[in-house]
């Protein structure tokens, strides 16, 4: 306990001796115990689940962005509406009296995530469009609602159902929550048609508008963190939404992505850990006090950073669900997590729901095949921290933070692990070693050490071993 301690206390140090990261302002680091306490926890997860989740499921279009009136790869609509913005908008926000999805079973979720060795969840209680997987009091636009055809089900209210499915088996519990809302009438006024993700006017010239989406944000947040049990993760997107501190101009009267968009943060925190002590808040890409960890979307930083972090990324080629995605394979996966951990990082996998309320097989065939490769490998993945050199070639390193092992994943090209008959591995800080072994693999290996090298022998048979898949992992012993 007192070594984990101490691994806490050094890693947060580093944080604050780092002034800038890649033109970043500076990580703060949480100064309430509880807070560190959960995120060390959560650090030692490494692995967890995402689910982009809405209505939009039923088009197999991207997740609330073909609303956004923006001229962005990823905003074209598609389809019979596409035509015209409003025409789309309409049927787009109308797919709420269709959304029925019956076979939905957070449980076999749940069963699938655990098999694959995964330790939380963050759901999209709400994304930008504004429709709510929960049952808010705030607006009719919701999965509870008369008009949504499943709010008969006895498991209509989504985000409730899946965090107690998977509370059950001591997941660590992640909300998702959009700070811009394009459905509030507060947010996208319907006097100005909307012109981009930000709001339809100017806030300051609006004020009391705009304290009415201060007061719904609030009230959301609050209904999330009083209603659903322990959460420990409050997930805030759309970075846009923030105060404007400084900019060569102020704050613009014309240019809305210069509109101070502050919603209060202070105030929502101190709420949310008033209800849920030691939340972490993840108010991403948004630089201070409430941005816990961060968050790279879709990459793997080429180092190990000096802060917290999770990369957020798409099991398959999208956020949400698409009919015949191509998902990535076992190895690609297994490789990712790798990678990432031996950055010192987590890896939040991200699944996408389709209207049926399930997922494609193909998600279930992928946590299957990187669950057989955690139960032999979970050692050097959990628990762990980077450690110098971090990768050469096409090795990894980790090491634990509690006892004195020190882990080496040599990543494979093909399914099957190819080893070579000798295998090089520089070890730092260390003077003696006690023990190597492969796991998986009972024979004994023939190893020295010299020159802060190990030097292994594999024997024919080993290498000849065609149940090691993906990586392969040494474990050394000091």
């Amino acid at each position: 306990m007192k070594r984990s301690v101490i691994t806490i206390l050094l890693f947060f140090q580093l944080c604050n001796l780092t002034a800038q990261e890649n033109g970043k302002a500076p990580y703060i680091k949480p100064t309430d115990p509880k807070v560190l306490e959960n995120i060390a926890e959560w650090q030692d997860l490494k692995f967890g689940l995402f689910m982009h989740w809405g209505t939009y499921s039923q088009w197999g279009v991207v997740e609330s962005w073909s609303i956004c009136p923006e001229d962005e790869g990823w905003t074209q609509r598609k389809g019979p509406y596409s035509k015209d913005y409003f025409t789309y908008k309409k049927a787009y926000e109308n797919l709420q009296t269709t959304f029925n999805p019956t076979n939905f079973n957070p449980e076999k979720w749940v069963k699938a995530a655990k098999e694959a060795g995964m330790g939380y969840v963050v759901f999209t209680t709400k994304h930008h469009d504004g429709f709510s997987m929960f049952d808010t009091k705030q607006t009719d636009y919701k999965i509870t609602d008369p008009k949504t055809p499943f709010s008969s089900n006895p498991r209509s209210n989504i985000a409730k159902e899946i965090f107690d499915a998977f509370r059950k088996e001591d997941f660590k519990i992640g909300a998702y929550f959009s700070k811009p809302d394009w459905h509030s009438d507060d947010f996208w006024w319907p006097y100005f048609p909307p012109k981009d993700r930000n709001p339809n006017y100017n806030p300051v010239k609006y004020p009391e508008r705009w304290n009415n989406f201060k007061k719904f944000t609030y009230n959301q947040i609050e209904e999330l963190m009083t209603g659903y049990g322990k959460v420990d993760i409050l997930w805030l997107d759309g970075d846009e939404v923030r105060p404007v501190k400084t900019s060569t101009k102020g704050v613009n009267e014309t240019d809305s992505k210069l509109y101070d968009q502050d919603i209060d943060m202070p105030k929502i925190a101190a709420m949310a850990r008033t209800h849920q002590p030691g939340l972490i808040i993840v108010d991403r890409e948004v630089p201070g006090e409430f941005e816990n960890y961060r968050t790279p979307e879709q990459q793997i930083p080429d180092k190990p950073l000096p802060y917290p972090w999770e990369t957020c990324m798409t099991m398959g080629g999208s956020w949400s669900y698409s009919p015949n995605d191509k998902y990535k394979s076992a190895k690609t996966l297994v490789q990712l997590l790798v990678k990432i951990v031996s950055r010192g990082g987590n890896l939040l996998l991200n699944i996408g729901p389709g209207p049926d309320g399930d997922w494609d097989p193909v998600a279930y065939e992928r946590l299957k095949d990187i669950g057989a490769w955690i139960k032999i490998n979970g050692e050097g993945i959990y628990g762990s921290q980077a450690v110098a050199p971090y990768a050469s070639n096409n090795q990894f390193y980790t090491q634990s933070k509690t006892k004195n092992e020190l882990f080496a994943f040599l990543l494979s090209e093909t399914d099957d692990v190819q080893l070579p008959a000798e295998i090089n591995i520089p070890v730092t800080a260390v003077k003696n070693i006690k023990k190597v072994s492969l796991l998986g693999e009972p024979q004994l290996l023939k190893w020295n050490f010299a020159d802060g090298v190990v030097r292994i022998t594999i024997p024919v048979a080993v290498q000849q071993n065609k149940m090691l898949k993906y990586a392969a992992l040494f474990k050394i012993e000091y």
